[in-house]
């Protein structure tokens, strides 16, 4: 998909199809009222007709306008002009994408970002229309026949701007917004792969297959046998009932020269989760496919980081295992040592995520990172705590959630701040060890991040737990790619490229 600004008189612009927005009660966006001078009032002719009222989200396609030289005219919904918030904005792109996908077109000119809600600045409006309509864009066919894929796809999408100043911002929303889109695909794509297809060694592969495309890339794998070398009893624990072996996937990017502290961010690679000896229930299980989001956003983030030559000094870990039950699977009362050298009763087989976390958060320390953030589908509490909007955000350094949650903020990919306190710890206590892996039921993603927050005593760090905002589920299931917005935000305002 290609994205193109451009500027200057809408109506002489030649296109296959010309988008413009209306709001509710007919009333009509900036440069959709000048199309409708240009035609002698055809716009306005036809919303009296009743066909379209501006609902956020409805469409109507018109054909042969006297005075434009586009070939057709597509009509969006944008809701109240009032109320025109960034969520209806992103609908009617969405909107749009889908029309435009199914239209024939193949490509066309969109002066909706010029209509955008109030406090987003063009680059704002400019790359919430690349990531939204790109997502929107994006269908699954790794495994299946897309019988039902358009003949002429959407292919090429010029975003209009009213004045030569503003193309710099809207230029530079566009490779920002292409980059983020790339990752979220990349994310998406692998989330939505079986199994059996995507297991460890695939992640694994994955990763080799971005460092031979970027050459500021450098990857390694660490094997069970170099894991076992190093102590990482926890990791290990959990593919013993498998028998796709666990990988340790360790991302290098170098964006600049300077000899900078780098920022880590560590996602939960579980390419299958069936609960271990604490076996899931068997509906939806199928699902658990997804439990590998949080490694696969950070390959996503790497993409987009790499794509953009962000001058950063970043490192991208992937746990990655099975958990299934087996003869040699984790046993409930089982006692484990971390790489930490801490030792661990395992309670609950299916609590595995935070099992090989906490030896990934441990091998940051080598690193000596700025900061690190791990994120992970890791409980269902989270889920039944905060739905599946926002990410559950946990740390105890205040300037580092605060910059998590303004990137969220900034990318549409919000995050909220949950407690971390020492009332929780308690909860972790064990008879047999430092610690169990679980706390009960009472306040669950909340010592969960507990748990993680004894293994990052040596750093700045921050944990997000994806689980309700990973994947959907019911007939628009699919993995969403999140939060590879929030992350490749965070990364440009720390790289200062967004100023």
């Amino acid at each position: 998909m290609e994205f193109k600004i451009k500027t200057g008189d809408l109506a002489a612009h030649k296109t296959p199809c010309l988008v413009l927005g209306i709001f509710e009660k007919r009333k009509l966006t900036g440069p959709a009222e000048a199309m409708d001078k240009v035609t002698g009032g055809r716009l306005t002719e036809r919303l009296k007709m009743g066909d379209l009222e501006g609902d956020a989200g409805r469409t109507l396609m018109l054909y042969d306008l006297p005075g434009l030289a586009a070939e057709r005219v597509l009509l969006v919904g944008c809701g109240k002009k009032k109320e025109f918030t960034r969520a209806n904005y992103r609908k009617a792109l969405a909107a749009i994408a889908v029309v435009l996908q199914q239209s024939g077109a193949g490509e066309a000119t969109l002066a909706l970002p010029e209509s955008r809600p109030e406090g987003m600045d063009v680059y704002a409006g400019v790359r919430d229309a690349v990531v939204t309509i790109d997502d929107k864009l994006y269908r699954y066919s790794a495994t299946k026949e897309d019988k039902q894929a358009p003949k002429t796809p959407l292919k090429r999408l010029t975003l209009w701007v009213d004045t030569k100043p503003e193309t710099a911002p809207a230029e530079r929303a566009v490779r920002h917004g292409r980059a983020m889109a790339d990752g979220i695909r990349l994310a998406k794509e692998l989330g939505n792969l079986p199994g059996n297809v995507c297991t460890p060694s695939y992640l694994a592969d994955q990763a080799r297959r971005l460092g031979e495309t970027y050459k500021a890339l450098k990857v390694e794998v660490l094997e069970e046998d170099r894991m076992a070398e190093l102590g990482m009893g926890a990791l290990l624990s959990v593919s013993h009932g498998s028998r796709q072996p666990a990988k340790l996937i360790v991302m290098h990017y170098r964006g600049t020269k300077s000899d900078t502290k780098p920022l880590v961010l560590v996602g939960k690679g579980l390419t299958f989760d069936a609960g271990g000896i604490s076996l899931k229930p068997a509906a939806e299980m199928d699902e658990m496919k997804y439990d590998m989001c949080g490694g696969a956003s950070v390959l996503g983030t790497m993409r987009a980081a790499c794509e953009l030559g962000l001058p950063i000094h970043l490192i991208g870990i992937v746990p990655a295992s099975e958990n299934l039950p087996d003869g040699a699977a984790n046993k409930p009362g089982d006692i484990v040592t971390s790489l930490s050298g801490q030792t661990i009763e395992i309670l609950n087989t299916d609590a595995e995520g935070r099992l090989i976390l906490c030896d990934a958060l441990t091998y940051c320390e080598r690193f000596e990172p700025a900061a690190v953030i791990d994120l992970a589908t890791l409980t269902g509490a989270c889920v039944v705590a905060l739905g599946k909007h926002p990410a559950g955000l946990f740390s105890a350094d205040d300037g580092l959630a605060e910059e998590i949650l303004k990137a969220g903020e900034a990318a549409g990919d919000r995050a909220w701040r949950l407690p971390l306190w020492d009332d929780y710890q308690s909860q972790l206590d064990s008879n047999f060890a430092d610690m169990a892996n679980v706390g009960g039921r009472e306040g669950g993603a909340i010592t969960a991040a507990c748990f993680l927050s004894r293994f990052t005593k040596k750093y700045r760090w921050a944990h997000l737990d994806i689980a309700g905002i990973a994947w959907l589920g019911g007939k628009e299931k699919g993995g969403t790619g999140r939060p590879v917005a929030l992350l490749t935000q965070w990364l440009l305002d720390r790289s200062g490229a967004t100023e």
